[in-house]
């Protein structure tokens, strides 16, 4: 299954006799909750999963967004009707940085036909696609989360990553240079971290670039075959929209996955031990 999938695809397997799951998962740092979006209008049929408090363990010493456990995961995807030949279509708002994490979660767990709509729910209401305000009672799936089908790595292995390897980090540049920090409790990025802003995978209108654009801008970065390549953000969301970006450009799949800095700048920073670089230059 493409780790993408666009809104006429989707209608056509909404319309078919096996239609996948389909996840919302709009969620913004600054509010309001998701949930209030998902009750004002959704795709019909859609599920809607919390980032916060189901797609997250509780915050803390791992960071802000800490993967959730196991039996919690699949107790809220069997909920969400998600079973083991199931097709699952996640969505966020618009440019997919969100719906990612749910992306990479389910890729996590051993479920390998999941894709991201491209556009979002923004694509699918602009070209008058229905939508619901219908809350499914979806049958309860049998899906049984195997962790580990994708790599994650804490802080220590990310610090030698980003000597050895290839460290991307996906926040804005100013917040990756040290400008500004409006959330953790220091300002930088991880020495030797290579800035790659998720906002640069889509266009203005929320849509993804070409696998062939994503290729050639991974490629600047530093993107080789032969590079063990992780990524990381301010709490684990935004960075799984690199590793879908990596996969839409072909320089990740199953066999050669790309990592995952789980607890990302909220764990790093939270440590005062652990060293800073500023600047936009690596360090």
């Amino acid at each position: 299954m493409s780790p993408l999938i666009s809104t006429a695809d989707l209608a056509d397997a909404l319309a078919a006799p096996n239609p996948p799951v389909v996840l919302d998962v709009r969620w913004s740092l600054a509010g309001p909750p998701g949930r209030e979006d998902y009750d004002r209008g959704h795709l019909p049929g859609a599920v809607f999963i919390d980032l916060d408090t189901e797609l997250a363990a509780p915050p803390g010493p791992a960071g802000r967004h800490p993967l959730p456990s196991p039996a919690d995961l699949e107790r809220v995807l069997r909920a969400a009707g998600v079973r083991a030949g199931s097709a699952v279509v996640v969505y966020d708002a618009s440019d997919g940085s969100v719906a990612a994490r749910a992306w990479w979660l389910l890729l996590w767990s051993g479920h390998e036909q999941v894709a991201v709509l491209d556009g979002g729910y923004a694509a699918w209401v602009a070209e008058n696609r229905p939508i619901s305000t219908a809350a499914p009672t979806p049958e309860p799936g049998d899906f049984l989360v195997r962790p580990r089908s994708r790599p994650v790595v804490d802080a220590e292995a990310a610090a030698t990553l980003a000597r050895t390897g290839l460290l991307l980090d996906a926040r804005a540049p100013e917040r990756y240079r040290g400008d500004v920090e409006p959330i953790d409790p220091r300002a930088g990025h991880v020495p030797g971290a290579v800035n790659a802003p998720f906002s640069a995978h889509v266009d203005q209108t929320g849509h993804w670039r070409s696998p062939q654009e994503l290729r050639q801008r991974f490629r600047e970065l530093g993107v080789t075959a032969e590079r063990v390549t992780a990524a990381y953000c301010g709490s684990g969301v935004t960075a799984c929209s690199v590793l879908l970006a990596l996969e839409v450009a072909g320089l990740s799949d199953r066999e050669r996955p790309a990592a995952l800095y789980a607890g990302s700048w909220s764990n790093w920073s939270a440590d005062p031990s652990r060293p800073v670089a500023t600047g936009d230059q690596p360090g």
